[in-house]
């Protein structure tokens, strides 16, 4: 049943706003946090301070690239969490695993009618993908009513746009540091090429173990993993066209998983799909998968059970099969690529946004991304594999990336681009000729899986290329 006090908020909230009426129901009581709430989104800015509505203490919460800021201590009572994303990107606020807000965009607002609160502390986070795992998190402190603290309760969004203070030159000074950190070492490393053991009939074998193991994402961010052989990404694996390939899966997880092998051929009783094409390999259990390497591919493996879980935190690697389709010989956008051409490097680009491991590039954040020493004039390969959960525009400053494949399969007309969309389970090759001397940065260019108030994060890095 809808409480006078409620139909007050939504009055000042309509008012303010020049929105739609809205209801807002609670079914929280005395004996804890409400097991359920509805909210409705409505627009315009917030209070810039506490607002105390017929006995309901409204609290204003601000919604960032990636924080959650504002009211987070009130009184014990009657609450409501007004909440207004000032962001970039859509957010949502959920409140103690329970109500939560709709999506919401740029300058959008919703509100949670918590009912009744006991004094206590309740988390909150951002449900998006990926932004829980970037920082957006917060705990909301209840006090009693009598508690000396809540004096000093008050609104603090923060960004300069909705009522707090800014220290701008502490902001420059922030994200400064936190550039000329990089690059930052971490324990672990990714993508480390897989040895096989080639055997009597001349299979090349191949053994990974997954498991949960401590990964650094970045300095002193040490996460539970989902991993093979220890490592995010995975160990590489890469043969010859015509080899036969053996994997040997010895699953140490938790739960039952499979290996799907992404973009690259298999028997149907290969595919990696449990229950439909094998048995779940169960904890405790291994499975061999046994397959011929037929063509050339650039490709992917990982979980295919538990997937939305089991890749994001980190069960996914690199396969290939056979050498890079360079479009040498070939004149492309007026440049001529040597009929001569050598590769002095390959380089993985694995890109993740999500899980554990959250935004990043080879299983790292920024400033713990590695940067790629190259020489003026040389010729590397990069692949780019998203095995995220959204859409990255990877750009290179300065070099412009020749795009030769796209899932491992050559382009009859390759383009020159600086700007690369990558989206969840594609792969691009490209082919750069680095030729100017410094460092030049290498990132995703949706600005909030790069940047935030606290400093540069996530999927950046750079090549720094040496004079020859």
């Amino acid at each position: 049943m809808q409480t006078s006090t409620t139909r007050h908020l939504m009055a000042r909230i309509l008012i303010a706003s020049l929105a739609f009426a809205l209801l807002v129901t609670s079914c929280a009581t005395d004996d804890g946090p409400p097991a359920s709430s509805t909210s409705a989104a409505v627009s315009g800015k917030l209070h810039s301070t506490p607002v105390v509505d017929d006995g309901v203490f409204v609290a204003e919460i601000s919604l960032t690239e990636f924080a959650i800021t504002g009211t987070l201590t009130v009184p014990a009572g009657p609450v409501v969490l007004s909440v207004t994303n000032f962001g970039s990107a859509e957010h949502n606020l959920q409140f103690n695993d329970g109500p939560i807000t709709p999506m919401l965009g740029t300058n959008r607002s919703a509100v949670l009618d918590l009912g009744t609160l006991r004094p206590g502390t309740y988390p909150m986070t951002c449900e998006i993908s990926g932004h829980k795992e970037a920082g957006m998190t917060a705990t909301l402190t209840v006090l009693d009513a009598d508690d000396p603290e809540l004096a000093t309760v008050a609104s603090s969004h923060g960004d300069g746009t909705h009522g707090g203070d800014v220290d701008w030159a502490e902001m420059d000074r922030i994200m400064l540091e936190s550039i000329r950190a990089f690059p930052a070492e971490t324990t672990g490393i990714g993508n480390q090429i897989l040895e096989a053991v080639t055997t009597a009939d001349g299979t090349k074998e191949f053994h990974l173990t997954s498991a949960i193991t401590p990964w650094e994402v970045e300095p002193g961010k040490i996460v539970d993993a989902w991993t093979y052989n220890g490592q995010v990404p995975g160990p590489i694996i890469r043969v010859d066209v015509g080899d036969r390939v053996r994997v040997v899966i010895d699953n140490q997880l938790p739960l039952g998983t499979d290996v799907h092998w992404h973009g690259i051929p298999t028997p149907n009783d290969m595919d990696g799909v449990a229950p439909l094409t094998q048995d779940l390999i169960q904890p405790g259990t291994s499975f061999t998968y046994e397959f011929t390497a037929g063509e050339p591919r650039t490709g992917m493996y990982h979980a295919h059970h538990m997937g939305h879980k089991a890749i994001p935190n980190g069960l996914f690697g690199v396969f290939t099969i056979g050498e890079p389709p360079v479009p040498r010989g070939k004149t492309i956008g007026g440049t001529l690529i040597p009929a001569d051409l050598q590769i002095s490097r390959i380089i993985p680009m694995v890109l993740n946004d999500a899980g554990v491991i959250g935004y990043s590039l080879n299983g790292k954040s920024f400033p713990a991304t590695q940067p790629y020493v190259v020489t003026a004039g040389d010729w590397i390969v990069v692949d780019y594999y998203n095995e995220g959960l959204q859409v990255h525009p990877m750009h290179m400053h300065q070099f412009p990336q020749l795009v030769f494949a796209k899932d491992g399969f050559p382009l009859d007309h390759p383009y020159f681009a600086d700007t690369i969309n990558v989206a969840p389970g594609e792969r691009y090759s490209v082919l750069v000729r680095p030729d100017e001397p410094g460092a030049w940065v290498w990132h995703c260019h949706i600005l909030n899986h790069v940047e935030r108030d606290d400093g540069m994060f996530g999927m950046v890095t750079a090549v720094i290329v040496e004079a020859a």
